[in-house]
């Protein structure tokens, strides 16, 4: 029997090249996103396309659509949530600040609740999402997305906690990429930049190895051991900057 795989935020970037590579191994997939248009073309294009939902995880009805794709799918093994933005934003703009809260703290909880709720009830599955090694470390230049970031990685950790303080069988994994070459940082000289093909290969073997947590790559992982060993007072004094 076909594995079957639930992709937010498929249209473009990481989460693409991910149903690609799970559609070339033979999985079934639900794809979603905000952007109608895409997920029809998309699904004419790629075989393992099954299904597709418009949802944009910020509106409250997001986990009644969630809930029709898994229906249209016949359930589900994998949820991948790879939906999410981000701004480098020194000035503070509240917008900007808001919009980042809205989706990367706000939309996250949604989805990971409904979905942790699908698979207590029936008999577990997995459940991963792409956060970021942002989270690390507090980032002036973005507060609200290395906050949200941080945010993530904690919650996916109380659920992994939660499922097994319960007996559920449900599997997690806390994916951090570093700076990778989407619409999501075209703005900014970024250093040590990564494609999203070669990201999305990194993630498809930590999915099926089951790993909780994966930093990609091999340098960011060297970077993240190194902030992690830089006391507050002098982080908080550094100059960090992509612009």
């Amino acid at each position: 029997m076909k594995k079957k795989a639930i992709i937010v935020g498929a249209t473009s970037g990481i989460g693409l090249e991910v149903a690609k590579l799970l559609s070339a191994k033979g999985w079934e997939l639900g794809i979603a996103g905000r952007r109608v248009q895409l997920l029809e073309q998309i699904s004419k294009e790629m075989p393992g396309v099954k299904a597709y939902e418009a949802i944009d995880i910020t509106q409250e009805n997001a986990p009644i659509l969630l809930d029709r794709l898994i229906g249209q799918m016949g359930g589900i093994d994998l949820y991948f949530h790879s939906s999410g933005i981000g701004y480098q934003n020194p000035s503070l703009d509240v917008d900007k600040e808001m919009q980042t809260v809205e989706t990367n703290a706000m939309g996250f909880t949604r989805m990971m609740t409904k979905t942790f709720h699908y698979f207590a009830q029936n008999g577990g599955g997995h459940i991963a999402c792409i956060s970021s090694i942002a989270g690390t470390k507090g980032l002036g230049a973005a507060p609200s997305y290395s906050s949200t970031k941080r945010f993530q990685n904690h919650y996916m950790e109380c659920l992994q906690q939660l499922a097994h303080m319960k007996g559920y069988p449900i599997t997690f994994t806390d994916i951090r990429p570093g700076f990778v070459a989407t619409d999501l940082i075209k703005d900014g000289k970024y250093p040590m930049k990564l494609t999203a093909v070669e990201v999305a290969k990194e993630i498809v073997d930590a999915l099926e190895k089951k790993k909780p947590v994966v930093v990609i790559d091999w340098k960011y992982r060297i970077l993240v051991n190194l902030w992690k060993l830089v006391p507050r007072w002098i982080w908080v004094r550094l100059n960090i900057s992509t612009k």
